[in-house]
């Protein structure tokens, strides 16, 4: 406990020393943070919502004619032959005249003298909703489309190809962000340890030459590094939340919104974002004091 105590007050007094250069520190750890936390909350957030978008990932199998049970377990049969769904429906032409009439309401007028059977009947297809089907859902499309028996294949490709295309772009920009956040964490907490070695220099020396061991020397130096991305990270995810809330209570109004709710991370990748900022301090801790001290 001694140990530690003396520990702690000379990390505190190597901070307040170089305490200019402690917050330069500080700020950016918490800006590369808030950048790359903000693009992967957007990431969960389209991912969150297109799980929500179930109706719309279906694919709607039009056919010539009514599929007796032997020709539907066949049609199951291929289907499940070249991909997991999640279910399959069909459609009798009965069935899609009661929607149509559904949908209608009150204008179930217009339907007068039409006959029941004019809606062809269909297949829906409703597949697995994770990116990898959002990306084989053309190709499953054109396979459909070669099933005997049917007349076209109908889903919602403008907005899938845009939601994909946004959802590989997001997927970019993390990479990039993250790249980001290891570089200036690492390098800037090297550079702000490195300022304090050199500030201190001539008493590591003294230490040293009363006996004073490597892990003594280099141990408030780790603390250094792993506060730093500790707070900085905090502080970072701190001004995320302020900024989610602020956005949730500016857009609360439209109906988007409330159909579709924004979510923050949970506390488990709240903890690993910190977690993963405090380890790459500490390796930049590390590395400036490895070519400083040669320890």
């Amino acid at each position: 406990m001694r140990v530690l105590y003396v520990v702690l007050r000379q990390t505190c007094r190597n901070m307040l020393h170089s305490w200019k250069s402690q917050c330069m520190t500080l700020l950016t750890v918490s800006l590369s943070v808030l950048i790359f936390s903000f693009f992967f909350l957007i990431y969960s957030n389209a991912l969150h919502i297109g799980e929500k978008l179930g109706d719309d990932l279906r694919l709607i199998v039009y056919l010539e004619e009514e599929a007796a049970p032997p020709l539907q377990e066949e049609y199951r049969h291929k289907i499940l032959k070249f991909d997991q769904v999640d279910r399959i429906e069909f459609v009798s032409s009965q069935q899609a005249y009661k929607r149509f009439e559904q949908m209608l309401g009150e204008n179930t007028d217009v339907l007068t003298g039409v006959p029941v059977d004019f809606l062809p009947p269909s297949i829906e297809v409703y597949p697995v909703r994770t990116l990898d089907s959002l990306s084989r859902i053309t190709r499953f499309s054109d396979y459909l489309q070669t099933l005997p028996g049917v007349l076209k294949v109908q889903y919602g490709k403008e907005w899938i190809d845009r939601f994909y295309a946004f959802i590989q772009l997001m997927r970019v920009i993390i990479i990039l962000s993250g790249a980001l956040l290891i570089m200036t964490t690492t390098f800037m907490v090297a550079h702000t340890i490195r300022l304090t070695l050199v500030s201190r220099q001539q008493e590591l020396e003294l230490l040293r030459l009363v006996g004073a061991t490597n892990n003594y020397i280099r141990t408030p130096f780790l603390f250094e590094g792993a506060l730093q991305g500790c707070i900085g990270a905090s502080c970072g995810i701190g001004a995320l939340l302020l900024l989610f809330n602020w956005i949730t209570l500016r857009f609360a109004g439209p109906e988007t919104i409330s159909h579709m709710p924004f979510i923050f991370f949970d506390w488990p990748i709240v903890c690993a974002i910190i977690g993963i900022a405090t380890l790459l301090c500490t390796l930049g801790s590390i590395s400036a004091i490895r070519r400083f001290l040669h320890l």
